[in-house]
């Protein structure tokens, strides 16, 4: 949290047919499937050393803290995909909902003193109260 906080910079592996995806190993969805994720790291270095096996053919890409917040996460949770972070060579890594990511972030920014600018949300204080408000639905 703090490192993506402080760098504002997500990274992510993406090819043609767009991003890094797995499948969760902690959640199902109604019919006993594995539930969908997005890979997400806050290390470029760390991204760079998943390329292999099944995703040998990814590139690493940056995206804005901002976009990544206001764009993936929220549009994840409509999706119904959870956030796969900091996954290692051996496919280790954690499983996030997107809500709870957006606050756990928000929280670490608060305390950092950062405000971000998006593009829907009118600062952290407005994209915090929406999120709240529809994990409270």
């Amino acid at each position: 949290m703090k490192t993506v906080c402080e760098s504002e910079i997500v990274y992510a592996l993406k090819n043609k047919k767009g991003y890094a995806t797995s499948t969760s190993v902690h959640y199902d969805d109604e019919d006993g499937n594995p539930i969908g994720m997005i890979c997400f790291w806050a290390e470029k270095v760390r991204a760079k050393s998943c390329i292999k096996d099944g995703w040998k053919k990814y590139q690493v890409v940056e995206i804005k803290l901002s976009e990544f917040m206001e764009n993936f996460c929220v549009g994840m949770e409509n999706d119904g995909l959870l956030i796969g972070t900091q996954f290692d060579q051996n496919m280790f890594g954690f499983e996030s909902e997107p809500l709870d990511l957006i606050i756990e972030l928000i929280t670490e920014l608060k305390t950092l003193e950062k405000n971000l600018d998006f593009k829907k949300y009118n600062g952290i204080e407005d994209l915090e109260r929406q999120t709240k408000s529809v994990m409270n639905e």
